[in-house]
C-alpha cells in the first residue's frame, strides 16, 4: 500500500513540474495562485492529511501583510497554500530536494544560506520590494523546525523587511494532530530525518488533521523587530498552549 501512496505522489509531483513548465509562464498572477491551492490540496489528500482552518484573528487579521509561521514539518509550506498561497523564504538546501525542491523554486520561494549576513541583507532588501509590489511574502522565523509541542525563539532579522514595507505582521501557528486531537508524531521532521524519511512516516501512519491557526495581525509601525518577533512568538506559544521553560 505504501508503494502505491509513494506512486501517487510522485505522479502528483510531475503533474505539478508541468503545471509549473506549461501553465504559468502564460497564467496571471491570481490564476497561479489557484493552481498551487488547488495542487496543495491534493497533495495533502494524497498523504491523507486534512486541513481546517481555524481563525482567532478576531477580526484582526491583515492583507497585505507578512505571514509568519510556527515550524513543524515540509508539509507547512502546503497546508498554508491552501489557504494563502505564499512566496515564501526558506533554506536553501531544500532547493537540492527531488522534485519538491525544484516545484517550491518555480512557484516563487526565496532560498536563503545559512549564517551568510550578506546574503541575509540581500533577501531582505528584495522582501520589501516584493512586499511593496503586493506579493504575498511568508517565512518561518525559527529558522529550522521544531518537534510539535516546541516553539523556538524567533530569529528577528527577517522581520525589518515588514516594518520597512510598512505591512503588518500575520502571524498563523500550525499544528497536527490525530483523531483524538493530540499531536501527531509522524507531523515532526527533525533531526537527521531526510524527505524521504519523512515522507515515508506521514504515508504508512494513520491520517492526520493539519490546524492552521490565524492569529490577530500585529502592528510593525515605529516597532522594532525583536520587539514584533517576541510578540509573534508570544502569540504562537499561547496558541499552542506551550508554558515558557522558568
Amino acid at each position: 500500500m505504501i508503494v502505491w501512496h509513494f506512486f501517487r505522489v510522485f505522479i502528483h509531483l510531475l503533474a505539478g513540474l508541468l503545471t509549473c513548465g506549461l501553465l504559468f509562464p502564460f497564467s496571471s498572477s491570481a490564476t497561479q495562485e489557484k493552481l498551487i491551492r488547488r495542487w496543495s490540496r491534493k497533495l495533502l489528500a494524497i498523504c491523507t492529511v486534512d486541513v481546517v482552518f481555524d481563525d482567532r484573528s478576531q477580526g484582526l487579521h491583515a492583507e497585505p501583510a507578512m505571514i509568519v509561521s510556527n515550524h513543524v514539518s515540509w508539509l507547512d509550506i502546503f497546508v498554508i497554500n491552501t489557504l494563502h498561497p505564499c512566496h515564501f523564504v526558506a533554506k536553501s538546501d531544500i532547493r537540492s530536494w527531488p522534485l519538491i525542491g525544484w516545484l517550491c523554486e518555480k512557484a516563487g520561494t526565496i532560498f536563503l544560506a545559512r549564517g551568510k549576513q550578506r546574503e541575509v541583507r540581500r533577501i531582505y532588501e528584495g522582501l520589501v520590494h516584493q512586499i511593496q509590489a503586493g506579493k504575498r511574502i511568508a517565512f518561518f522565523p525559527e529558522g529550522t523546525t521544531a518537534a510539535q509541542g516546541t516553539v523556538l525563539p524567533f530569529h528577528a532579522n527577517l522581520f525589518e523587511a515588514a516594518i520597512e514595507a510598512q505591512v503588518p505582521v500575520q502571524p498563523f501557528v500550525i499544528r497536527y494532530v490525530d483523531m483524538q486531537g493530540e499531536f501527531h508524531p509522524a507531523a515532526n521532521f527533525i533531526g537527521d530525518m531526510t524527505f524521504v524519511d519523512s515522507m515515508r512516516e506521514i504515508l504508512k501512519a494513520p491520517k492526520m488533521r493539519a490546524e492552521l491557526i490565524r492569529l490577530p495581525a500585529i502592528a510593525t509601525r515605529d516597532a522594532h523587530r525583536r520587539e514584533v518577533a517576541q510578540q509573534a512568538r508570544t502569540a504562537a506559544q499561547q496558541a499552542l498552549n506551550i508554558a515558557e521553560p522558568v
